[in-house]
């Protein structure tokens, strides 16, 4: 019962660090990558589908990607979610191929970019932490109830702990890299 309580919560923990990675790998560094296009979905004959789906994506150079579209009737469909998807990017048509530069961030956008960086990883860390909690929450039920006895509580409580810290400082690991990347010129 206890190392299912614990699986439970070391299984938060990871999730909240993948949903954190996931977040951060949507900001722009100025670096081109696929990954900055993931959520652009397209109108494909009424239906939304991913950007990925209707063409190949890649990356021309640091600071350029190219799209290759499958059906000429989508490059101006395309061309337009790319527009409205909130990036600031401009991309360029050539027949089939949609080249969008990435132009270089100022430094007052590095540092805003950071601001929220940070504020994501907050996040994260009280994710980590009211995962902590619950399965506390959980050992004090089991104990109250005298399921198990306070020496199996505390070396419980005492393993849930270093799992905590370490999902924290794999959070903290992530957001470095990130910061890092960020503030790369």
């Amino acid at each position: 019962m206890i190392d299912k309580i614990q699986q439970q919560a070391k299984e938060k923990m990871q999730k909240s660090i993948e949903a954190l990675q996931a977040d951060l790998a949507k900001l722009r560094t100025g670096r081109a990558h696929p990954s900055l296009l993931e959520h652009v979905h397209v109108d494909y004959y009424g239906s939304s589908v991913p950007l990925s789906q209707v063409g190949n994506i890649s990356v021309e150079n640091a600071r350029m990607l190219t799209i290759t579209i499958w059906e000429k009737a989508l490059v101006q469909d395309v061309e337009k979610a790319i527009l409205k998807s909130g990036l600031g990017l401009n991309p360029s048509t050539a027949g089939m191929v949609i080249r969008i530069p990435l132009p270089p961030l100022t430094e007052e956008r590095r540092k805003e970019l950071v601001k929220g960086v940070n504020a994501s990883g907050e996040m994260s860390k009280v994710a980590v932490r009211n995962a902590r909690k619950d399965a506390k929450k959980e050992l004090s039920r089991l104990l109250k109830d005298k399921e198990i006895s306070e020496d199996d509580e505390r070396r419980a409580e005492s393993i849930l702990q270093k799992s905590t810290d370490e999902a924290i400082a794999n959070v903290e690991k992530v957001l470095a890299e990130k910061e890092k990347d960020l503030m790369e010129i």
